[in-house]
């Protein structure tokens, strides 16, 4: 009997040791709201618009569900791993059709160096994104349209076969590299990318940076696989006084492949350039309640192969309430105006769930959501 209740007790130990030296963690969002958005496109045709009324996904928060790990290696050594996949609350679907992950993928070994991941990921400027724009309050659904739509990187764009530095912190400096494999057999830098940043956080001030290259992974005559496609780089700061948080960011994002355009009415996107800025405050007004305003401004240059404007801006204004009933449960009231001149709108909300003006109408969108994070 005393051997048995030895073995047990000696199993229980190994069993607790083994749990306490990894662990895998589910989490996630869930954020829906009804949005009211005035001018969506109702065809081809410039002033064919009308207001619409529907229940939305991820306008704050993309609802995601993740599972994060790590397995402690001794020596101060961690193994870790994290898959996160984006959905549609308002239809159950997946955010990105026919992949899974499409958010996060990852293996990874961290340490008192710092880590390293290998799989899909966000670069550098998705951090910077989080916190020095209007990402951290109005969400990167919210505001990819008013800055260059999203080409900046700074709501989040993962890059695929792709390896990421991220150093231990050094008195409040922290720095980034990333890595992508184009993966194109004898053309080493077709697909290929490259991401660095840096950061500096002291006390209530905080300022960084971050840098984003990526080439042609396959001919689009004239243009050669391997020939740099974007180039983009975003710095911001912030500053808490009291209450209220200031922050503010400058991107420019660079396109040297994109070539000229006709006469007609264009899309941001066919910009050779584009310069962003974006300023806001977050006002604790107590505990549980947040007041929110920023203002996003586009300058993009288009290249004309006749007539036409070839200087093309956006301003897009927010305005939001964000009142939380529990630290993991909020509810939200946001307000945006999007003004665009010489370019057709880029509209406000994110992609497969809304739609901008066909033309350069005025945009009023109205969010009001619950979000909740387990």
């Amino acid at each position: 009997m005393k051997k048995t209740a030895f073995a047990l007790a000696a199993l229980g130990l190994i069993a607790s040791s083994a749990q306490a030296q990894s662990s895998v963690t589910v989490y996630g969002i869930i954020d829906l709201g009804l949005t009211y958005s005035s001018n969506v496109s109702r065809g081809t045709t410039p002033g064919s618009n009308g207001s619409r009324f529907s229940v939305d996904s991820g306008d704050v928060s993309t609802s995601r569900i993740g599972f994060r790990g790590t397995e402690d290696l001794g020596g101060g050594l961690k193994a870790i791993f994290q898959l996160e996949n984006g959905f549609n609350a308002d239809d159950g679907s997946m955010a990105t059709a026919g992949t899974l992950f499409d958010r996060k993928s990852v293996v990874g070994l961290s340490g008192g160096f710092g880590t390293v991941t290998i799989g899909r990921q966000v670069d550098y400027l998705d951090d910077i994104g989080s916190k020095y724009t209007s990402v951290q309050t109005f969400g990167g659904n919210g505001v990819k349209g008013g800055h260059f739509n999203n080409l900046d990187r700074i709501a989040g764009s993962r890059a695929n076969n792709s390896i990421r530095f991220d150093s231990a912190n050094y008195g409040g400096f922290t720095g980034n590299l990333l890595y992508g494999f184009g993966e194109v057999a004898g053309n080493n830098s077709a697909g290929q990318a490259l991401g660095l940043g840096a950061n500096y956080a002291n006390g209530p001030f905080g300022i960084g940076i971050g840098y984003y290259r990526s080439k042609l992974a396959a001919d689009a005559l004239p243009a050669r696989a391997g020939d740099t496609d974007l180039k983009t780089f975003t710095l911001g700061t912030s500053y808490q006084f009291g209450p209220a948080k200031l922050y503010g960011a400058w991107s420019q994002t660079k396109r040297p492949l994109q070539g000229s355009v006709g006469t007609a009415l264009q899309q941001i996107t066919v910009a050779t350039k584009a310069n962003i800025f974006d300023i806001g405050v977050d006002y604790t007004l107590n505990t549980n309640l947040h007041l929110l305003a920023s203002v996003i401004h586009d300058r993009a240059d288009i290249s004309r192969t006749t007539t036409g404007a070839t200087k093309v801006k956006t301003t897009q204004i927010n305005l939001g309430v964000d009142y939380y009933l529990s630290k993991r449960t909020d509810v939200y009231a946001m307000y945006s105006h999007q003004s665009a001149n010489n370019v057709r709108n880029p509209g406000v909300t994110n992609g497969a769930y809304s739609a901008s003006p066909f033309d350069d109408a005025n945009m009023n969108v109205l969010r009001v959501g619950l979000r909740h994070k387990f």
